[in-house]
C-alpha cells in the first residue's frame, strides 16, 4: 500500500510514558514530526534492541521536534513489565503504544494475521500529518536509529537530498 504523501491514519490507544499510563492520540502530535514504529512483541530478541536504539537516540529526535511512539500489540501492562524486566529499556522516555485490538496495525497495513503481531514497519509523518517515508522489513532484521534520524533531517531541509546525504551536507539544486 502506498502511504507517501496521503494522511496518516489516526487513532487513539493507551500507551506507556515513562512510569505511567496515557491515552494518547496520533492528532495530539500535529505540529511535530513523529516516527511511528511497530514491532512484533514485547520480551523477544531483536525487538528490545531497537527500542534500546530509540532510547539512545530519544533526544537527538526532539531536538528536531520529532516524537517517537512504539506500537505493538502487547498490552500498557506487558510494556511496562517488559521495561521493568529488561535493563536495556529502563530508560524508554518514549510512548509505547498498545494495538491490542490490532485496528493501528491494520491500518498501517503492518498486521500479520497468522501472527496476530505486527511487522517491523516505520513510518516518518511530517507536521501536517502526512506520511513522508516508511520502511517494512523482515521480523529478523532491526531498523537503523541513525537512517531514521537521518531521514527525518532530510525531510525537515525541504530540499533534494542524494543519496548518502548527512546533515549538514548541501542539497541538491534545481
Amino acid at each position: 500500500m502506498n502511504f507517501i504523501d496521503k494522511e496518516a491514519p489516526g487513532f487513539e490507544t493507551d500507551a506507556l510514558k515513562g512510569k505511567g499510563f496515557k491515552k494518547i492520540k496520533l492528532s495530539d502530535f500535529r505540529g511535530k514530526w513523529v516516527v511511528l514504529f511497530f514491532y512484533p512483541a514485547d520480551f523477544t530478541f531483536v525487538c528490545p534492541t531497537e527500542l534500546e536504539g530509540f532510547a539512545k537516540d530519544y533526544k537527538r529526535f526532539l531536538k528536531k521536534n520529532c516524537e517517537v511512539i512504539a506500537v505493538s500489540t502487547d498490552t500498557v501492562y506487558t510494556h511496562k513489565a517488559w521495561v521493568e524486566a529488561d535493563a536495556r529499556l529502563k530508560g524508554i522516555e518514549y510512548y509505547l503504544a498498545s494495538d491490542r485490538s490490532g485496528a493501528i496495525s491494520r491500518s498501517y497495513d503492518v498486521y500479520e494475521d497468522r501472527t496476530g503481531n505486527a511487522l517491523r514497519g516505520l513510518f516518518v509523518i511530517d507536521p501536517d500529518g502526512l506520511i513522508k517515508y516508511t520502511v517494512i522489513t523482515h521480523d529478523n532484521v532491526g531498523r537503523s536509529t541513525d537512517e531514521t534520524y537521518r531521514v527525518v533531517t532530510a525531510l525537515q531541509t525541504g530540499g533534494l537530498c542524494p543519496v548518502n546525504w548527512k546533515e549538514g551536507d548541501e542539497t541538491l539544486k534545481k
